[in-house]
């Protein structure tokens, strides 16, 4: 296990598990975690041992979100002309959209309040698995602080705009397991059952071809964000080049073979 001033950074089999590590201050968001966060993605991105990736929460919360008062008790500063939390911003959202490209699935394991800044995080996961106590929440509006890695413009693609702005205008809290029906969520197990739930999940993941796991997230963001024609032509040319790899013969000889294959991920 590697370990810095605020994340735990262990391997398990072909699976990186990323923990935030600031319990005290419920895992919120500073300027040294996040660099170390990116770092820490930069290195699982060009690690080939490495198939997916869990970001998880030590203590009671996953994230509570952004360190806004750490930021300003650095700087010396208050919010105005000058705002002192704009670099911190870019950082916070250039390290989830470093998470959100990630080519390697991603699951955000939920152990405990997620709200604001730390909901930003998990969505930039591709997975959301909570445990049965977790609540969650967007709570920028308690504060007068508008979000800016997500939650305005992400979370109305997710559970839709009339559930968000719910969430966005109230600033409540919700059970993790009421987001379920709204697509937020994946799963939801006993508090217990988190770790060894999300690792065996994890390993199902990494077993499949990286290969096809890798072009399989690109090609679903990239199909977001088109019609579903151009979508579908996209989808035809990722599998016009994906016949030509060693996964796909390698996949289709052991399934003829009756054999569990061994992908390699080109």
């Amino acid at each position: 296990m590697q370990e810095t001033a605020t994340i735990c950074h262990e391997q398990r089999g072909a699976t990186a598990w990323i923990t935030l590590n600031r319990p005290d201050a419920m895992n919120a968001l500073s300027g040294p975690m996040c660099s170390e966060l990116l770092e820490a993605i930069g290195r699982i991105e060009r690690d080939p041992g490495i198939r997916v990736v869990v970001l998880t929460g030590a203590g009671r919360a996953f994230c509570a979100g952004a360190d806004l008062k750490g930021v300003f008790e650095n700087t010396g500063q208050a919010p105005g002309p000058n705002d002192p939390m704009m670099d911190f911003l870019d950082l916070v959202g250039g390290m989830m959209d470093r998470l959100r490209a990630c080519p390697k699935p991603t699951i955000a394991a939920l152990n405990g309040l997620t709200m604001a800044g730390g909901l930003e995080l998990a969505m930039a996961c591709d997975l959301i698995i909570a445990a049965d106590s977790a609540r969650i929440g967007d709570a920028h509006a308690n504060f007068g602080v508008f979000p800016g890695a997500g939650g305005a413009a992400i979370l109305p693609r997710r559970i839709g705009a009339t559930a968000a702005k719910y969430l966005l205008f109230t600033g409540d809290t919700m059970p993790a397991r009421e987001l379920v029906p709204l697509g937020l969520v994946n799963r939801v197990v006993p508090d217990a059952e988190l770790v060894p739930e999300v690792e065996k999940l994890a390993t199902r993941i990494a077993s499949k071809s990286p290969l096809v796991i890798r072009r399989m997230k690109q090609t679903v963001a990239d199909a977001l964000e088109q019609p579903q024609a151009s979508a579908l032509r996209l989808e035809r040319l990722v599998l016009d080049a994906h016949r030509h790899s060693h996964d796909i013969q390698e996949g289709l000889a052991a399934f003829v073979g009756k054999r569990a294959p061994d992908f390699k991920g080109y």
